[in-house]
């Protein structure tokens, strides 16, 4: 053996067990962990933060995550009831897993799994020969099979609290935790049995017993070499009717550590992630957090070769006269970060005929010939990121007019994977440039600069230009050829500039209304924190889930829903089970919910009104999403709580920018179903919507086999309405049991009523997959595509959740398209009107105005007009409004 050898260190990572852990330690955030395709990503999440505390505690030189290979197993050869109890794997879980497999790809991690055999085989197999070799080896797991792993060599760390805390399992520890040796722990699991693997053990042993016999007789063998000696007892007589069942009972809890693994410890060699593959990686699952930790690290910057060498000319005041005449220009506006309604500007590149004109001056904009130029409509500008430029220019007093081409918006329509809002990064996807991106020119966060070597700067921002003349040609075409130049022409560019018009345009905040709400929300904490304290007859740490659960389930006695590994859940989907049981629960959970809108809403709030203005200018992310949905940042105003008093007193804070105006909300009633009644041709739900029934309540009606809609409860028209939504978003049995609070086999026998009944919906469902297997991608009414690869694959799990999409993506793109249509329509008819009134936040289905008081009228009667002729449908399209002198009166 090798000196080097013995320095290594191996980290064997049991990926089923954790990655069930990290799904369900996040399941509260199941729905707000999405990427922009609609996958769930929080067990993906969460398993990235165990690997990231686990590799820096560790600091391995070797890693593997073994995997289950699936359910047949040596085991079930012994035991065909082996795990044969468990529930099926939530799909929202299963389809994460193929992911987290990308995932660790990227970051160098190798994964295995072995037919036949468990993780748990695997990893024993590996550790066995990490420790036969000298190194130090670590385990991690979600559950405490692998714990009889632990030797002088191997320390095994199993998951508590979520993912990223870890018990170490030692020895000693063990000795301590249950009395007896690793090997030992695996005849206490003879004894006892494992209901979650679902084998017997002897009946009425338990751990405390289990293991006092094995302190006293070291294996099972030895027991029942024994047992015959024995006093006679009940516990005696168990035994002895027990026997099989312990023996069998040993072979099945025993880790085999001589399983056919191919993998040698040589393949595990852990050098770190591949960066560019990891960044893409991160990209795709919207995870900012590591992205940023990317930038943070400085492994961004890697790359091996610049932009060629272009052709350009030094702008200054002196040679402004060399900028021939033209009716077309290339433009592109640098500034240094995301927000470009604050961010400073670092220069700009301008082409008009064959020469190019670069400047880190941005002052000179503001002189005559640019300026004129600029705001000329009748001189055709290609840019990237039209609404950046447009709020950019406002900024220097500019008004810009005439872009008729946008890089950024092609390039999304054609591959809505290539989003990135820097165009150094959009054109990696492509083989004309390999052009820095203004992350790897500036540098990174608030340490942003440009750099000293003026041709380095110049010759960047020239590059940008060549970018956006090279392929503009080519992604026109190929809008062309998908029938997205409409789409293109009359949807995306013209909702760029509304989008430019409502950021710039913000919505009026009270600043007074938010600091009132801050300390009556602070007031009612107090108030509260005193309530629980005498209900619960001491003082403690509200916010500890441990002190929390002592008080519950101790202290007050209330039954135990759920544990987990350091107590008691104390998670809201088990307080809500417990709030009819004591008011204490149900103070617990208003003082969550006050405590996280004070937090986020309240104080986050206060720190983004404009000083000068007193307004909120939000941001809209056009090309985040594949459905086209449009996205709300720096402030997220599209996320403000609407479901409780609390989170609605929010809205009290917007108002009109004049004291006697009017702030009017009109919003879609049901646009997704209606899209759907419309795709899918269901006669039956199409006759819903035109007969003008409350559609919750008539699916109700029929899924409950009720004579009329009068005869429908609130609870059946609930559950019909989780359903409805639920099928537009390809919801689970699992997903809608958990919604519902009722069983998989109730929400199962739910969603096959529900297509008895609208057979229309299952048609098209069906369909949108067959088509989406033909064509490669699935595709909206206005022909917004999305693309699913994926739609093929062998993995059942990835390719669900393709089919999935095919069928959703659809419905709610088609959504988002009769959305924009509605804004552009709605900004020409305030144009054409001449009216002050301006369209001043966007939050899905809903507008929202800043109205004048003597426009209300006017208003009032051309909003839903312009919305519910946006486009024409199988079923009317329907707009619900209201008004106020706020935004919470308004609704």
């Amino acid at each position: 053996m090798s000196k080097n050898m013995t320095k290594d260190k191996l980290l064997l990572i049991d990926g089923n067990s954790v990655a069930f852990r990290a799904f369900f330690a996040m399941y509260q955030q199941l729905d707000k962990f999405k990427n922009a395709e609609g996958l769930h990503t929080n067990a993906i999440y969460a398993f990235k933060n165990m690997l990231d505390v686990v590799l820096k505690q560790e600091a391995p030189t070797k890693v593997l995550v073994a995997f289950d290979a699936g359910k047949v197993t040596f085991r079930t050869g012994m035991y065909k009831e082996y795990k044969g109890g468990r529930d099926k794997t939530p799909v929202e879980l299963s389809e994460q897993l193929p992911y987290i497999r990308e995932m660790l790809k990227d970051l160098g991690i190798k994964s295995y799994e072995l037919v036949n055999y468990e993780a748990d085989d695997i990893i024993g197999t590996l550790a066995k020969r990490g420790a036969e070799a000298g190194m130090e080896v670590a385990v991690v797991s979600g559950d405490k099979d692998l714990t009889q792993l632990a030797s002088d060599h191997v320390t095994v760390y199993v998951t508590k609290s979520g993912v990223t805390k870890l018990e170490a399992f030692t020895p000693e520890h063990m000795k301590e935790v249950n009395g007896v040796t690793p090997t030992e722990f695996i005849d206490m699991k003879a004894l006892m049995g494992d209901p979650s693997d679902n084998y017997p053990g002897v009946a009425k042993v338990g751990p405390k017993i289990a293991s006092k016999l094995i302190q006293q007789y070291h294996s099972v063998e030895n027991l029942y070499e024994h047992v015959g000696e024995m006093k006679k007892s009940k516990l005696k007589e168990n035994l002895i009717a027990g026997k099989d069942n312990a023996l069998l009972g040993k072979k099945l809890a025993t880790i085999n550590c001589d399983s056919p693994v191919e993998v040698t410890l040589d393949d595990l060699t852990y050098s770190g992630p591949n960066v560019d593959d990891l960044r893409r990686f991160y990209e795709k699952m919207n995870f900012r957090r590591f992205l940023a930790d990317l930038a943070k690290a400085g492994e961004l910057t890697e790359e091996t070769t610049e932009v060629k060498k272009q052709e350009y000319t030094v702008l200054t005041a002196n040679n402004l006269g060399e900028i021939p005449d033209s009716d077309h220009a290339v433009f592109y506006l640098a500034m240094l970060g995301d927000n470009y309604h604050q961010a400073p500007f670092a220069g700009f590149a301008l082409a008009m005929g064959d020469k190019t004109f670069v400047s880190r001056d941005v002052a000179l904009l503001k002189e005559e010939k640019l300026k004129t130029l600029l705001e000329d409509k009748k001189v055709e500008k290609d840019v990237f990121d039209l609404k950046r430029v447009t709020y950019g220019l406002s900024r220097l007093d500019i008004q810009a007019a005439g872009m008729t081409f946008d890089l950024l918006l092609a390039s999304y329509l054609v591959d809505n994977e290539k989003n990135s809002n820097d165009l150094g990064e959009l054109v990696k996807g492509y083989d004309y440039f390999d052009l820095k991106s203004d992350l790897e020119v500036y540098g990174k966060g608030k340490s942003a600069k440009i750099p000293e070597a003026d041709e380095v700067f110049f010759n960047h921002l020239a590059g940008k230009i060549a970018a956006i003349k090279a392929l503009k040609a080519p992604l026109l075409a190929k809008l062309k050829d998908h029938e997205q130049d409409d789409l293109f022409d009359t949807i995306e560019m013209p909702t760029a500039k509304v989008l430019a018009k409502m950021e710039l345009n913000g919505i009026k905040a009270e600043p007074a209304k938010l600091k009132e709400l801050e300390d009556d929300f602070g007031e009612r904490l107090k108030a509260l924190e005193e309530k629980i304290y005498q209900e619960a007859g001491e003082k403690f740490n509200i916010n500890s889930p441990k002190q929390l659960g002592v008080i519950l389930f101790e202290k007050l006695g209330l039954p135990v829903i759920k544990k987990t590994k350091t107590g008691y859940s104390t998670s809201v989907e088990v307080l809500d089970q417990l709030k009819e049981k004591s008011p204490v629960v149900s103070d617990i959970l208003e003082y969550r919910q006050i405590a996280k809108i004070q937090s986020t809403y309240v104080k986050g709030l206060l720190d983004v009104i404009d000083p000068e203005d007193g307004k909120i200018h939000t941001r809209y992310l056009q090309t985040l999403t594949a459905t086209g949905r449009l996205s709300s940042v720096d402030p997220n105003l599209q996320n403000i709580p609407t479901r409780t008093e609390e989170g609605k007193q929010i809205r009290k804070a917007f108002v009109p920018s004049t004291p006697d105006g009017y702030i009017y909300s009109c919003d879609y009633s049901q646009v997704e179903l209606r899209v759907l009644a419309h795709v899918s041709g269901d006669a039956n739900m199409q006759e819903a919507f035109k007969t003008g029934y409350d559609i919750h309540a008539h699916t109700a009606m029929r899924i409950f086999h009720l004579n009329s809609i009068d005869e429908v409860t609130p609870l059946e028209r609930r559950r019909a309405k989780a359903v409805n939504f639920g099928i537009v978003y390809g919801i689970s049995d699992y997903g809608l049991s958990k919604n519902l609070g009722i069983s998989r086999k109730q929400a199962k026998e739910f969603i096959a009523e529900y297509f008895d009944q609208y057979p229309g919906i299952k048609a098209y469902m069906d369909q949108a997959v067959k088509d989406a297997r033909e064509k490669g991608y699935a595709e909206t009414i206005m022909h917004r595509r999305r693309y699913l690869p994926d739609i093929h694959a062998k993995n059942f799990n990835v390719r669900s959740f393709a089919e999935r999409t095919a069928i959703n993506s659809p419905i709610q793109g088609s959504a988002a398209d009769i959305m924009k249509i509605a804004m552009i329509n709605m900004q020409k008819k305030l144009d054409e009107l001449g009216l002050k009134t301006k369209m001043v936040v966007q939050v899905h289905d809903e507008l929202i105005f800043d109205v004048p008081k003597d426009e209300l009228e006017t208003v009032k009667k051309i909003v839903p007009e312009v919305m519910q002729s946006a486009v024409q449908l199988d079923v009317p399209l329907i707009a619900d409004s209201g008004y106020g002198h706020d935004w919470y009166d308004a609704k």
